[in-house]
């Protein structure tokens, strides 16, 4: 994987690739969730790697990818995400999102249906404003306090055996989240703004339709928020496929790498 930067009017992106893979084969790109880095995918980028072109990226604002102005939105994110993957030769990538890579991933797709050809959740859920009460998109706006006044070692111990079940998973989470250790301030500005964000794109209610082969992918102990109901409801109204992850935590491709590399390689091949 090379490192590779490009630059915003808000900051620089840090990204990895593998320049070696046949380009003709599918392309992946690996979003990860908020607050966490391109470590949280070493299992899969580990596994696919020169098998596929595979990008993975700190996204903006996160771990490499700072300092950052913090003023953008969802979409400029997805656009963003797309002028990489068009200078890399990324034409027709499958979006493989976790969490809040997962809404990246349908702001992409609302932005430009006809590049994607494949879309994998993990642990995410739908964007769609139907999913969501006032009350919650009311609460998505109002979270950066409550994460700069939480204590940080309880804040630490929460955001790593609340995201994943497996050691491997909560060792990797704490020490992504070990970045921001000493610099609270910094961790809850971006986890403010990133629920603000999503709450922002939410609101505008607008399609988010998936135009492409997808399927959602949840651990079945992930306890983040509502996101087991939320995936039994995305799948019931969308039709689209879903794979529970038995005993895997929202992380679930952290916990169980081995079954979610299999379902996304069949996946892919089955494009």
């Amino acid at each position: 994987m090379t490192e590779k930067t490009y630059q915003t009017p808000c900051g620089k992106i840090h990204y990895w690739i593998n320049e070696k893979a046949d380009r003709e084969r599918p392309q992946l790109a690996f979003l990860p969730g908020l607050t966490a880095d391109h470590r949280l995918f070493d299992k899969q980028i580990e596994y696919f790697e020169g098998r596929f072109p595979v990008f993975v990226w700190d996204a903006p604002g996160h771990a490499s990818s700072w300092p950052f102005d913090l003023t953008f939105t969802l979409m400029d994110k997805a656009r963003w995400l797309d002028e990489i993957l068009a200078a890399e030769g990324f034409e027709n990538p499958v979006i493989v999102g976790q969490s809040m890579g997962g809404y990246v991933g349908q702001a992409y797709a609302q932005q430009f249906p006809d590049k994607l050809s494949g879309f994998i959740s993990i642990d995410s859920a739908p964007l769609q404003r139907s999913y969501v009460t006032a009350a919650e998109i009311w609460l998505l706006k109002r979270m950066e306090p409550v994460y700069r006044h939480y204590p940080w070692k309880a804040l630490l111990k929460s955001g790593t055996n609340g995201v994943a079940t497996s050691e491997y998973g909560r060792s990797l989470m704490r020490d992504i989240m070990m970045v921001y250790d000493g610099d609270q301030d910094r961790y809850a500005k971006l986890a403010g703004h990133g629920f603000r964000m999503l709450a922002e794109a939410m609101a505008v209610d607008l399609p988010y339709k998936i135009p492409c082969p997808a399927m959602l992918i949840c651990g079945g102990k992930d306890r983040a928020g509502s996101t087991i109901r939320y995936n039994k409801a995305w799948h019931e109204k969308s039709g689209i496929p879903i794979k529970w992850i038995k005993d895997a935590g929202h992380n679930s491709n952290t916990d169980k790498p081995e079954i979610v590399n299999a379902l996304i390689k069949k996946f892919v091949e089955s494009l």
